[in-house]
């Protein structure tokens, strides 16, 4: 580590980037390569099917989700429905807007097993002022 060490400070700091996992998973592009999403932030879809999940341990609790199939490339995720009695506004064949769940390292969110991503908005609105009564869900 003398005076003319920057050189090979500079090649070992980029050899040791590869061992960082954040790092090599946005180098290697694999988040889009993965998401269902495709990198974008949220996506819409077609509700396939209500369907109820167990929690993980020690959590007792039924979780209720929806299968969906997003309408941008066709592959079917599993969806949550935040908050109480959201899933009651929410319908087969309904167009539901999709968003990440927001738990770390790209995965699922405390005891909801396999489960990313959640339903924010139901044919267009958003599924909090519809559960709160302050809108009404359109009718297709």
């Amino acid at each position: 580590m003398g005076e003319f060490s920057g050189r090979d400070i500079k090649k070992k700091r980029k050899k040791h980037r590869w061992l960082k996992k954040t790092w090599r998973r946005k180098a290697e592009g694999l988040k889009a390569k993965y998401d269902p999403l495709e990198g974008s932030h949220s996506a819409r879809g077609i509700v396939l099917e209500k369907k109820v999940l167990e929690q993980k341990q020690p959590h007792s609790g039924l979780i209720k989700c929806v299968k969906v199939q997003l309408i941008k490339n066709g592959k079917i995720i599993t969806a949550f429905a935040p908050r109480d009695g959201a899933i009651n506004h929410i319908d087969e064949h309904d167009e539901v807007l999709l968003e990440g769940l927001g738990g770390s390292q790209r995965g699922q969110m405390g005891s909801i097993p396999g489960v990313r991503y959640k339903v924010i908005a139901v044919n267009g609105v958003s599924l909090e002022q519809i559960r709160r009564g302050k809108k009404e869900k359109p009718r297709r």
